[in-house]
């Protein structure tokens, strides 16, 4: 039993209390901001205003000190080795193809092989396609077991072809399913591959460890960890970071500049281009110390908690068809009715005010591979509760009748 104070966290947010009707179960998409968080980004705009880096007034020494303690608070978060190792940028996609577009070339040749697998978010897939399409760079795919639990004997296998780049999710943002990280980061590294990780879903589930995990690139968006939208991170061990051409140039990303030749600034200004979202930076920062006074393995308790009450729910039933597995589920289910249009079900929800997402999830390539239109997910925070599980269940079952009558 956990022992966390859900109600207490709740009080956190204001959404609740201004929206008492709703029962928000779209915490993969997006999550809602403590009252922290609102509270420092409204402070700076109304009492901070000012860029950072370049002013010679107080105002912006201010912000570019509060700005550059928000990097230091985000490397101690993820135990990086040092804040230049932290980048900012709008969110885990910029970060994937900043690492995609900056490795060709100076890593990445024709006919090297970049290794993802069936679960990835497109973000993930298409930044990497594109260099395959133009310099001949080569995907492989890693399947899944019938469970849709990722094939690790064939990730082994598929290892035997020594990729350039192995890059895969945490947490599959459609099923939930848990990947073992440092097992298969550590297997990776045994064929000379640099790791690339999408902890867009995984940030939130586990406090993580850069050190412990070893990884070459860790990336996320703030949004999904009661940050802002517009802010994320991407981590990079500082070798690695110095491999990556920039795709963006102009503002602070330079050290001189002619017409004839230009030279780069040192990390992690370099590959931070342009007037920076100082707000988002400083709201992402307000939402680590604020989460940093809760405790996580608790938190992770009280999701399961509600993972299997939802579970047992949904077996209760008629025509649920299970996509998600609770097998080493991080608190994301996804689920279809047999023979109605994952929409419809969603919709019949939404009139409830129960919300959720309907769709293909920014996963096209895994619905096509489990030979499905799409599906419902349902995906638990922290500050859900058994009595929003009960509800999604009964509307599920009012749905079910409507639907099927």
């Amino acid at each position: 039993m956990s022992c966390f104070d859900v109600q207490s966290f709740r009080q956190q947010f204001a959404f609740f209390t201004q929206q008492p009707s709703w029962v928000y179960l779209d915490n993969a998409a997006t999550m809602h901001k403590p009252t922290a968080v609102i509270d420092a980004i409204t402070l700076f705009y109304q009492q901070q205003n000012s860029n950072v880096h370049r002013g010679a007034h107080s105002l912006s020494q201010q912000a570019t000190t509060r700005y550059e303690q928000a990097r230091a608070d985000v490397a101690q978060y993820i135990n990086a080795k040092q804040a230049a190792e932290i980048i900012f940028c709008s969110g885990a996609t910029a970060a994937l193809n900043q690492i995609a577009f900056g490795l060709m070339h100076t890593v990445l040749q024709p006919g090297d092989r970049i290794l993802l697998t069936q679960l990835e978010h497109h973000a993930n897939i298409v930044p990497w396609q594109l260099h395959c399409q133009r310099h001949g760079v080569i995907i492989d795919v890693v399947p899944l077991t019938k469970d849709n639990q990722l094939d690790l004997d064939a990730y082994n296998q598929l290892l035997k072809l020594k990729p350039k780049v192995v890059s895969f999710c945490q947490i599959s943002n459609v099923l939930g399913h848990i990947q073992p990280v440092k097992q298969m980061i550590a297997q990776a590294k045994l064929v000379g591959a640099i790791t690339v990780i999408d902890g867009a879903q995984g940030i939130v589930y586990e406090q993580p460890d850069m050190q412990q995990l070893d990884c070459d690139f860790y990336v996320f968006s703030g949004h999904k960890l009661y940050g802002p939208t517009g802010i994320g991170v991407l981590y990079g061990k500082f070798d690695r970071l110095t491999e990556l051409t920039p795709i963006f140039a102009g503002g602070e990303m330079i050290d001189q500049v002619s017409f004839v030749n230009t030279t780069f600034n040192q990390l992690p200004f370099r590959l931070e281009a342009g007037t920076p979202n100082i707000a988002g930076v400083i709201g992402l920062s307000a939402a680590i110390n604020w989460l940093q006074k809760f405790n996580i393995v608790e938190m992770q308790k009280h999701k399961l908690l509600l993972l299997k009450h939802f579970y047992s729910g949904l077996s209760a039933i008629k025509g649920i068809d299970l996509l998600s597995s609770p097998v080493h589920n991080a608190g994301i289910v996804a689920f279809n009715i047999i023979g109605e249009h994952h929409s419809d079900v969603a919709d019949l929800l939404n009139q409830q005010h129960i919300a959720v997402r309907a769709g293909q999830h920014c996963a096209m390539p895994l619905f096509s591979y489990i030979q499905q239109r799409g599906a419902v997910r349902c995906s638990f925070a922290a500050y859900n509760t058994l009595d929003d599980v009960n509800q999604c269940l009964l509307a599920l079952e009012q749905a079910v009748e409507i639907l099927t009558a």
